[in-house]
């Protein structure tokens, strides 16, 4: 049997990513709606965060968590409401605008990322 043609298992490369320091701005509706969602549970955080997927290559993410105290996430303070970013999303998600919309068909957060490329007509998606 050749050298070259031994069957093995293939390892993963892990490629370091860069973490910028996270900015994000928000809109007045965006913070009330924050408060709102948060409520008084001072434990709770909001997580925003990028995925892989949706029509447009990345897809954003927000959730509320307890706060897992974790050092690869960095934390904006928006009044008593706290929101984390991951280090690997840094770079993604710097300079987000976060507004809230409320409108006949329903309310939800918008997000304008002066990193995105290309966006969705969801607006969910980018790229």
């Amino acid at each position: 049997m050749d050298e070259c043609d031994s069957e093995g298992l293939a390892l993963p490369i892990v490629v370091p990513a860069e973490i910028v320091e996270v900015f994000i701005d928000t809109t007045e509706s965006a913070r009330n709606a924050m408060h709102t969602a948060i409520g008084e549970e001072k434990t709770k955080v909001i997580v925003i965060s990028v995925d892989s997927g949706g029509c447009s290559g990345y897809m954003y993410d927000m959730k509320i968590i307890e706060n897992p105290n974790d050092e690869s996430y960095q934390e904006i303070q928006f009044g008593d409401v706290t929101v984390l970013v991951h280090n690997e999303h840094s770079t993604m998600l710097n300079g987000l605008i976060l507004d809230y919309k409320d409108s006949l068909m329903g309310g939800g957060f918008v997000m304008e990322n002066p990193n995105a490329n290309k966006t969705c007509g969801c607006g969910q998606s980018f790229r």
